[in-house]
């Protein structure tokens, strides 16, 4: 049996100190819950067996036509191709299934293997 642990949010994204490379944060019936800090754009791409959630937590998004603000969140369906773009800092946590890969279907310099956790 588990025990319970309590997260501050707040201050494990302080210790992010990297645009654009998730860390795990907690985990949950085969799910990450992963922190990440994002500035600029990202890259296209999709996951082609992973549904994700994004959660602005501070800062404002931008996917497509769709603007996110903190306490609004997004649920990209697999398969369908996004970039996320932050014209300024932006906090986020995200869901998905445990493994996937942040750029999804793109290698580049972006890519990161192993989140480790924070």
């Amino acid at each position: 049996m588990g025990s319970l642990e309590k997260v501050d949010i707040a201050g494990k994204l302080d210790r992010i100190t990297e645009y654009y490379h998730p860390h795990i944060a907690g985990e949950l019936n085969g799910q990450h819950v992963k922190l990440a800090k994002l500035k600029g754009p990202f890259v296209w791409h999709s996951h082609q067996h992973e549904d994700e959630m994004f959660l602005v937590v501070k800062g404002e998004l931008r996917d497509g036509d769709i603007t996110l603000r903190a306490g609004e969140f997004l649920i990209v369906p697999r398969g369908v191709e996004h970039m996320p773009v932050a014209d300024e800092e932006v906090h986020l946590m995200l869901f998905e299934p445990a493994g996937t890969l942040n750029t999804g279907d793109v290698r580049n310099e972006l890519t990161v293997d192993d989140p480790g956790r924070i």
